[in-house]
């Protein structure tokens, strides 16, 4: 099981990147949390990874804090979750966040992030209580600038990204609308869109 990957980032598209090593080329699959601090494509990056194996797949998954991973992980032990939630958990909000949200109960916020239902928020609620009191220290998620070689259009990226995080496409454009300002990078519309779905 690889635990960390030091490579050229070659390619980034929520929820992908692909990382060099040495030539060989690795896919990731990644939260926004990350996407939102990695460094411009051509640049070195280092990752967490978490790798899981089914009966006919294999998936790799890329974290740039452990933090993050160790929530991923934390978080498909709740009954009744998968890797896509847990994505989805870190796409949605920060790793103390969530804590803070776990830890005061707070299942309608919980249930704002996509694929979480009030049951499900329930769960996490009584199972990850004792977990994720002070267990992410240092998850505290730091938005980095938007990279000067993000696409033209931003908005599309957005919408698309939502989109691939579980929004139905109509909401994904409404919550985009609603967060678009003038100038605005992808990862910035789609940080303000999840934050404000939280509210």
């Amino acid at each position: 099981m690889i635990g960390r990957l030091r490579g050229i980032l070659v390619h980034k598209q929520p929820p992908w990147l692909v990382v060099d090593v040495q030539g060989v080329g690795y896919e990731l699959e990644a939260p926004m949390s990350t996407f939102y601090d990695l460094p411009d494509v051509g640049r070195e990056v280092s990752l967490f990874t978490h790798h899981a194996q089914k009966e006919d797949s294999v998936s790799l998954y890329g974290f740039l804090r452990d933090a993050e991973r160790r929530l991923f992980r934390d978080v498909q032990r709740v009954s009744g979750i998968g890797a896509k939630i847990a994505l989805a958990v870190l796409s949605g909000t920060s790793v103390d966040a969530f804590a803070r949200l776990v830890q005061v109960g707070d299942v309608a916020a919980l249930t704002r992030i996509p694929g979480i239902g009030k049951k499900t928020a329930e769960r996490m609620v009584v199972e990850l209580r004792d977990r994720t009191a002070g267990a992410y220290g240092d998850g505290v998620m730091v938005i980095g600038d938007a990279s000067p070689g993000a696409p033209a259009d931003p908005f599309s990226e957005a919408v698309v990204a939502l989109q691939q995080l579980g929004y139905k496409p109509a909401d994904a454009q409404r919550m985009a609308r609603a967060a678009f300002t003038d100038g605005d990078a992808a990862e910035s519309i789609i940080r303000k869109a999840l934050q404000a779905a939280l509210r």
